[in-house]
């Protein structure tokens, strides 16, 4: 069965939009000194922050970036790490909704964009009679780094 559409829209949808909050939340570690204050408020050491912040710029260019299959997984393995990381570091200093809801709402985010990325996935890419890839690039070798690309050895 073809890539449907609507599977595609979904994926990029969600996909930017957590991309834009990934990206904004590692700007705000860098340059906001709430940001900061909020960081020591959870016990963690200043370049933490940064390190947090590059690590973070660096998965959504993953994620956005035609890589293969292997490298965007360990990107959303990543962030997945560093959501729950956040939820349970608010929990156990007792912050409430207004600290991890974000974390949370991010969280929801990242699993609409993993789940739409597992579908593209597991769905075989329909190809336009020029042979180019519906969601990234031309031809055979960007079916092999979309985020719709099956996986090595499937069918």
């Amino acid at each position: 069965m073809p890539r449907s559409k609507g599977i595609v829209i979904g994926f990029w949808i969600v996909t930017a939009l957590f991309c834009l909050q990934m990206g904004f939340t590692a700007y705000a570690q860098l340059r906001l000194p709430q940001v900061a204050g909020a960081f020591t408020h959870l016990g963690f050491p200043a370049y933490f922050r940064v390190e947090l912040a590059l690590a973070k710029v660096l998965g959504v260019v993953l994620l956005l970036a035609p890589v293969p299959a292997r490298v965007k997984e360990w990107a959303y393995a990543g962030f997945a790490i560093d959501l729950g990381s956040a939820l349970i570091a608010h929990l156990s200093v007792g912050d409430g909704p207004e600290a991890w809801g974000w974390a949370a709402a991010t969280g929801m985010l990242w699993g609409l964009s993993y789940f739409f990325w597992r579908r593209l996935q597991a769905m075989p890419a329909s190809t336009s009679s020029r042979g180019e890839h519906p969601v990234s690039g031309d031809g055979p070798a960007a079916e092999t780094n979309s985020p719709g690309a099956p996986h090595p050895g499937t069918a």
